[in-house]
């Protein structure tokens, strides 16, 4: 199950893209359409168990386990946003972490990902809040498949 319809789309492709485009005003739209590439959630999925807190927006991330070829817990995720920057964020998180195994997200950094992009200085500090909360909401779901993996 994939997150996002563009799905040979790397951390490093959107950076490169990122360097191409000067203007801020364009990187903003940028952003814009890859939230727009996001395959994004059903109503029914939706739920309050979903809901990321700590976003300013409504944000759910769906997180659905299994196993990579080897056998290590791996996470895939789904997620979406009722807005059009932040479902744009949200599509370069899902590029960083789905797909990925729960030791891997582990070691993912986010945030200097983030600034690689620029976007550290460019975010609102409720925007940058929310990517926070996102991520560490990632983080807890990668550990607790560990957990899991470990104790079963």
């Amino acid at each position: 199950m994939q997150a996002m319809s563009n799905t040979s789309t790397s951390i490093d492709d959107i950076v490169e893209d990122f360097a191409l485009i000067d203007d801020w005003e364009e990187r903003y739209r940028y952003v814009i359409e890859l939230g727009r590439a996001l395959s994004g959630l059903p109503e029914c999925a939706k739920i309050e168990d979903n809901r990321v807190r700590g976003c300013a927006s409504q944000v759910w991330l769906e997180t659905i386990p299994g196993r990579n070829t080897a056998g290590e817990p791996a996470l895939t995720f789904n997620a979406d946003s009722d807005a059009h920057i932040v479902r744009g964020l949200i599509a370069i998180l899902l590029t960083l972490y789905t797909g990925r195994t729960a030791r891997e997200i582990l070691e993912v950094d986010a945030i200097a990902a983030f600034g690689r992009l620029g976007l550290n200085e460019h975010l609102t500090p409720q925007r940058s809040n929310g990517v926070r909360s996102m991520v560490e909401r990632i983080r807890r779901d990668a550990r607790a498949a560990l957990e899991g993996a470990s104790s079963g």
